[in-house]
This record gives C-alpha cells, sequence and structure tokens, in this order.
C-alpha cells in the first residue's frame, strides 16, 4: 500500500501546493474531485476569509482536503483550534518549527507532514514526531531555500537517513517527473506551478499566459543573501531585483494585484522551473488524468529495460 494514498485517503498520491491566495476551495476543491488532494492555505494571513475556505469544502466536495499551517506566521493557535474543531484530518506545516503544535494536532488524529528544504530539517521534522515529509528541491517556485539543492538529490539523502514516506515537491509537472519522483524514493507528488496555471485556477489570465510563455530558463532565484529566498519568474522586476542582489520586503507588497489584476511588474510572480515544462492552460482533471497516464506508461517501459553484468 502507498504510505501516502493512506495517508491522504485520495485516489492518487497528488497534492496540490498551498499557494498563498491562490489555494483557496475553487482550486482545491477541483484537485480533490479529481482524485487528487486539495489544500487550502493559512499563509496569506487572511485568517477568517481562509476559515471560510475551509468551511466552503464541504459543500464542493465529498472528498478529502487538507490545510497548510505554514508555523512561523501563526500569531497564535486560533487557526490550529479551527482546523481541529471543524474535523480536518491532514495538515502540512511549513515555515517554523515543526514541533510548534504537534502535541495539539497529533491528540486530535490529524496526520502532519512538514515541508523541508533540507537533509537538516528532515532530521529535525522526525525528531518532532511528523507523519510525513514534503519535501522541496530547489526547482520549485516560491520560498525557497538559497543552498539550491536538486529534488532527487534531497530525496535520495533524506531516504538515506530517515524512514517517513516522502512527497516530493519541486519541478514536477508531469507523469515522467512523477516516476523520477518516485525512482529517488519518493511516494507522493506535490504541484503548485501546474495547477496555477490550470483552468480553475483564480489567478489573472495574464499569470498563466507568462507561466505558458516562460522557458525553460525562465525563473530566478533571488535574494539569495537575505530573506525570503524565492523563485520568480523572469520579469523586468525580477531582473533588476536578481541584478541588485537583494530585495526588500516591499517588493512582495503587489503580490495580490499580480494575482488577480494581471499587472506582473507588481511583484515577484512565484513560480518554479516546472513552468518551461508547461505549454497549454488545462483543468484540473485533465491535469491529473494526463500525469497519471503519463506516470504508468512510463513506469511499465522502465521495466522493460535491464542490464546484465
Amino acid at each position: 500500500m502507498n504510505k501516502v494514498i493512506e495517508h491522504l485517503g485520495s485516489k492518487y498520491p497528488i497534492i496540490q501546493a498551498p499557494m498563498g491566495w491562490i489555494a483557496r476551495s475553487k482550486l482545491a476543491s477541483a484537485v480533490s474531485n479529481a482524485g487528487g488532494f486539495g489544500v487550502i492555505e493559512t499563509s496569506s494571513g487572511e485568517v477568517d476569509a481562509c476559515k471560510e475556505e475551509i468551511k466552503k469544502m464541504a459543500e464542493l466536495t465529498d472528498k478529502p482536503f487538507g490545510v497548510n499551517l505554514p508555523l512561523l506566521f501563526l500569531s497564535d493557535s486560533t487557526m490550529v483550534d479551527f482546523i481541529v474543531e471543524h474535523g480536518v484530518n491532514f495538515v502540512t506545516t511549513s515555515a517554523g518549527d515543526p514541533g510548534k503544535y504537534i502535541d495539539v494536532l497529533k491528540s486530535a488524529d490529524i496526520t502532519v507532514y512538514h515541508a523541508v528544504p533540507s537533509l537538516a530539517g528532515a532530521k529535525k521534522a522526525f525528531e518532532a514526531g511528523v507523519d510525513g515529509l514534503v519535501v522541496e528541491g530547489t526547482e520549485g517556485g516560491g520560498f525557497k531555500s538559497p543552498e539550491e539543492v536538486g529534488l532527487l538529490v534531497l530525496i535520495q539523502a533524506i531516504k538515506n537517513e530517515i524512514d517517513l514516506p516522502i512527497v516530493a515537491a519541486g519541478g514536477i509537472v508531469d507523469g515522467v517527473g512523477m516516476a523520477a519522483a518516485f525512482a529517488a524514493g519518493a511516494e507522493g507528488i506535490q504541484m503548485g506551478t501546474r495547477f496555477v496555471s490550470s483552468k480553475e485556477s483564480p489567478v489573472h489570465s495574464n499569470f498563466k499566459d507568462s507561466i505558458v510563455s516562460s522557458g525553460i530558463n525562465g525563473t530566478l532565484i533571488l535574494n539569495k543573501k537575505s530573506k525570503p529566498c524565492i523563485r520568480a519568474l523572469k520579469t523586468d522586476l525580477t531582473n533588476t531585483i536578481h541584478e541588485k542582489g537583494v530585495m526588500e520586503m516591499s517588493e512582495m507588497m503587489g503580490i495580490k494585484n499580480l494575482y488577480f489584476d494581471g499587472d506582473m511588474e507588481a511583484a515577484p510572480a512565484l513560480a518554479g522551473q516546472s513552468a518551461g515544462l508547461i505549454n497549454e492552460i488545462k483543468s484540473v482533471d485533465t491535469i491529473i488524468k494526463e500525469v497519471i497516464e503519463e506516470f504508468n506508461i512510463t513506469v511499465s517501459n522502465l521495466k522493460k529495460i535491464s542490464f546484465n553484468d
């Protein structure tokens, strides 16, 4: 039995990443209804709005879904208490001490996976008692480790030392990427950029079109010498930030104008290297079906290959 599917309760071990403001009920319910696992974000800090989005999920799907808790940005236990009270069964935690709310969550029989960008982070999460890991390679979009360790290397390094189920995140948009992650030791995948550019994604068409038109070298790692270190699409703004070598947090203040008004220069457009592999805006259902079909074909073809002494 695939351990990630056992924990998620979904048909497929495909998790939708918890992108701030984007990972709301419209997108998350579409992912869950298609057999994947939708996740509601809380990193936006819009506590009341996120609570309403969690409530909406019960109206939009009868399939499992989860909630992400960005530990560093939670001012108190309000959101933790809310998800416990509303019967959420699966949580991903990120950006902070994995042990912060682990006892509360586990006492409520909630399965907890922690997002890690490094082997050291994975060890800390394991010691805290999490049930699994979302292993984030440097290929992914959004907030990143400045050390830039690739996903396949990171999965193998963690798998060699820690016995926990792994969800691979960063640079995956198709079944080939999923098969590669599974070969390295993962039992599930998380996709962000691919779902941002789906038909059900709430972002402006300018953002979706920019992802589709992005080349394989279409992203930049920014602010490596400070915090936050991020990966974003190449735009005039991000090219300027990259040349300066530093980024002020104020540069992120226009993110909602980018997401929902389509101003691609309002803030860095967070996206992964996988943008270069996306050439069409598709429905969530089509994306998931194609990923699974290609995964099965890839695995079948690999079984035909062997090398003898």
